[in-house]
C-alpha cells in the first residue's frame, strides 16, 4: 500500500457547472468554495494525509473579466474570515504559495492573519495556490539562487521553490487532461487522476475512491 502524505487538486469546472444550470459563473465559484471546506475537512480527518494543496487562482487567471476577478478576490476574503473557526476546530494550518503581492492590502492582511492564527495546527496543512504559476515559481527560485551565489542544481532549486515538497497524488476535476502550469517540479513522480466530475460536484466520497485506487498502484519512480 502506498503512503499518501501530500494531495494536490486542480479545482476545475466551476464556470461550466454554473452554465449547465443557467447560473452566473460566480455562482459556480460560490458552490466550489463549499466543496473546498468538505474536502479539507475530510483530509484533516485522514491521519495519513499531511498536506492538501489546492490550485485556487493562477497567474493566468488575471486574463478573466475584471468583474469575475474582483468577485474571486472578494470571495477569498469572505471565505477566509468565515472559515477561520473551521480551521481552528479541525486543526488545519493555513498557508499559501504564489506571489500575493498583487492582491489588495486588505486581502493580504486577511491571508497573513489566517496564517498567524493557524500556524500551530498539526492535523493538516491546507495550502492555497494564489496568483501561482509553476514557471513563475521556478524562475523566482533560480533568481534567488543567483542572487545568493548558490550552485544551480536540482537540490537547490527545490529548496527555493514556494513549495519544496513532492506531491504524491494529483487530481484534476472537470475532465480536462492537463496540469495547467501547476506544480510542474513537484509532480515529477506523482500519480495523476483526471475525473470528469466538475469541481462543485466533487465529493469526499469520490476523493476516497481515488485514494483507494492510488493506494494499490505500483509506484516505480523510474525503476522496474
Amino acid at each position: 500500500m502506498n503512503d499518501l502524505k501530500h494531495v494536490a487538486i486542480i479545482m476545475d469546472g466551476n464556470g461550466r457547472w454554473a452554465k449547465k444550470r443557467g447560473l452566473k459563473r460566480v455562482d459556480g465559484h460560490k458552490k466550489g468554495a463549499e466543496v473546498v471546506k468538505e474536502i479539507t475537512t475530510y483530509c484533516a480527518n485522514n491521519p495519513e494525509i499531511e498536506t492538501l494543496t489546492l490550485y485556487a487562482f493562477s497567474t493566468e487567471n488575471w486574463k478573466r473579466p475584471k468583474i469575475e476577478v474582483d468577485f474571486l478576490m472578494k470571495l477569498l476574503d469572505i471565505w477566509l474570515k468565515k472559515e477561520l473557526p473551521s480551521y481552528i476546530e479541525n486543526g488545519v494550518k493555513f498557508d499559501v504559495i504564489g506571489d500575493i503581492s498583487k492582491f489588495s492590502s486588505n486581502l493580504i492582511k486577511r491571508i497573513e492573519y489566517t496564517k498567524e492564527r493557524t500556524k500551530e495546527h498539526k492535523k493538516l496543512t491546507q495550502i492555497l495556490a494564489l496568483n501561482y504559476g509553476s514557471q513563475d515559481e521556478i524562475t523566482r527560485a533560480v533568481k534567488k539562487m543567483v542572487k545568493n551565489n548558490e550552485e544551480i542544481c536540482a537540490k537547490n532549486i527545490q529548496k527555493y521553490l514556494d513549495l519544496p515538497y513532492d506531491i504524491d497524488l494529483l487530481i484534476r476535476t472537470s475532465g480536462e487532461i492537463r496540469v495547467s502550469n501547476f506544480l510542474l517540479w513537484q509532480i515529477a513522480y506523482a500519480e495523476m487522476f483526471f475525473t470528469p466530475t466538475l469541481w462543485p460536484d466533487f465529493t469526499s466520497g469520490e476523493l476516497e475512491e481515488i485514494i483507494g485506487k492510488y493506494k494499490i498502484i505500483q509506484r516505480r519512480f523510474g525503476g522496474i
